[in-house]
């Protein structure tokens, strides 16, 4: 699912309009990142946490050239699902078996 196609569902199930959805979303969307760029947490209970997180710089092989690589150390954002959504998930799909996801 895309932006527009999340907006034109979420629209019918709030019944406001797109143009006013859409607005609503960018907000919230910009709420969470500039927590994040404060680097704060944004907890939305049974969802799930988006945080920010530190990599440790490392030495990687670059597989063409089997030349080593340096990767120098940066922040990045990232989602932890909550236990609302992880049971949904694991109670309505499973694991097809060319190791794709299907219904259950």
């Amino acid at each position: 699912m895309n932006k527009g196609e999340f907006v034109g569902q979420l629209a019918d199930s709030t019944g406001l309009t797109r143009k006013e959805t859409r607005k609503f979303l960018d907000s919230v969307l910009n709420l969470i990142q500039d927590t994040l760029l404060r680097a704060e947490e944004v907890k939305l209970v049974g969802f799930g946490k988006f945080a920010v997180r530190a990599r440790k710089a490392s030495s990687r092989i670059n597989p063409q050239t089997k030349r080593p690589i340096y990767v120098p150390s940066k922040v990045v954002p990232f989602f932890r699902p909550g236990k609302g959504l992880r049971r949904g998930i694991a109670k309505s799909l499973k694991v097809a078996l060319t190791g794709g996801v299907a219904r259950k």
